[in-house]
């Protein structure tokens, strides 16, 4: 079960604040976010060696997509595509809005159940499959969100319910000062609960070959203040815990 965090703040010089982590099998080989698609130009992204596909990436346009997992649907299915494929197919439409639209004109039954996260500095978008009828899309408001394999703000996610209000309280990271140090703690908290034990935690130990992977922090900036602020995004292994985050660069024009 991954998690996505985001804070929308409209009218901010940093309306999109994203934290994620990614929980998967660790015989799951990957690569660190880079552009891998050359029949996707602009775009960098984590790749899964297995698929090929991805869980999060991000285009030139600043535009940011992430796919979940919903319950019970986790690994491959046969005669199904991977999920890895949406966020590539959601980008590079020239915005968050255009690209769920992208993503609800697919035939959903292509894929096992997911969630998705689409999102810029004008608006956020989680997008559901339930594995019946078609793909939903809910526009995220301002404020704080929190995605698992349930919907937005589920307080039936012990994950949600124990770290929704500890984001909350938490102070906002401050890109420009390379600040992000609240919300990288919350995102390493691998303490379990007496009630729900490791399904609250954020950072999964490694359990029966599984846990979690890697991080993401993201800030997208106002269009308006390129090239004067740029993104910034965040990134490292989860595995051994402790690394220091990297940079990841924008590629060439």
């Amino acid at each position: 079960m991954c998690t996505v965090i985001l804070l929308r703040r409209p009218g901010h010089a940093w309306p999109l604040l994203v934290a994620a982590n990614r929980d998967e099998r660790l015989d799951r080989a990957w690569d660190t976010p880079g552009p891998y698609w050359p029949e996707h130009p602009g775009v960098i992204a984590g790749r899964d060696r297995t698929a090929g596909g991805t869980w999060m990436a991000l285009d030139r346009h600043d535009t940011f997509a992430a796919i979940l997992n919903r319950p019970g649907s986790l690994g491959p299915e046969a005669g199904k595509r991977s999920r890895g494929d949406l966020p590539l197919l959601a980008l590079n439409h020239g915005s968050a809005r255009a690209g769920m639209e992208a993503i609800l004109a697919l035939p959903a039954a292509q894929w096992r159940p997911f969630n998705m996260v689409i999102a810029d500095a004008a608006a956020a978008w989680f997008l559901r499959w339930t594995g019946n009828g078609h793909t939903e899309a809910i526009e995220l408001p301002p404020g704080l969100s929190m995605v698992t394999a349930l919907d937005p703000n589920d307080m039936t996610s012990p994950r949600t319910r124990r770290h929704l209000p500890r984001f909350q309280a938490a102070p906002i990271p401050v890109p420009e000062e390379g600040d992000w140090s609240a919300w990288s703690a919350l995102l390493d908290d691998s303490t379990p609960t007496p009630e729900s034990g490791a399904a609250a935690t954020l950072r999964v130990p490694p359990t029966a070959g599984f846990g979690t992977v890697c991080q993401s922090l993201l800030a997208l900036p106002q269009p308006a203040a390129a090239p004067q602020r740029s993104r910034k995004w965040l990134f490292r292994a989860a595995l051994p815990p402790g690394q220091p985050y990297q940079r990841i660069e924008e590629p060439a024009a």
